[in-house]
């Protein structure tokens, strides 16, 4: 980012934007595997075709993803793959720090205190 002027780092922003809505990450996870229809889309992620649509317009702003268009139908598939790249960086760091905190809640539950037990009145 070193030496951007704020135009690019705009678009540098409005790229992580479109990676930080889960939804998305969704339909980017499954256009890995290949090219896909809204239809498919919505069915494999359980949304609705229009909401399906409205991140795909987004993505495809991004240029994370492209159209083709075939009669009727449209599909779309990834624009760049290096977002992949980017996004599995990312799930390795997520993935190292779940595996710490939970190493650490681990050890911390074998040195906590066995909780007291109540005293009998008498």
């Amino acid at each position: 980012m070193e030496g951007l002027p704020p135009e690019a780092l705009e678009k540098v922003a409005a790229y992580f934007r479109a990676l930080s809505e889960p939804t998305r990450l969704h339909i980017l996870n499954l256009l890995r595997s290949g090219e896909h229809n809204v239809g498919e889309l919505a069915e494999l992620t359980g949304y609705t075709a229009a909401n399906v649509s409205r991140h795909l317009a987004f993505l495809m702003q991004q240029g994370l993803v492209r159209r083709d268009a075939r009669g009727t139908a449209a599909y779309y598939s990834i624009g760049d793959a290096s977002v992949y790249a980017l996004c599995d960086l990312v799930c390795g760091s997520i993935a190292r720090q779940h595996e710490r905190s939970a190493e650490h809640g681990r050890l911390f539950a074998s040195v906590a205190p066995a909780p007291r037990r109540g005293r009998k009145a008498g």
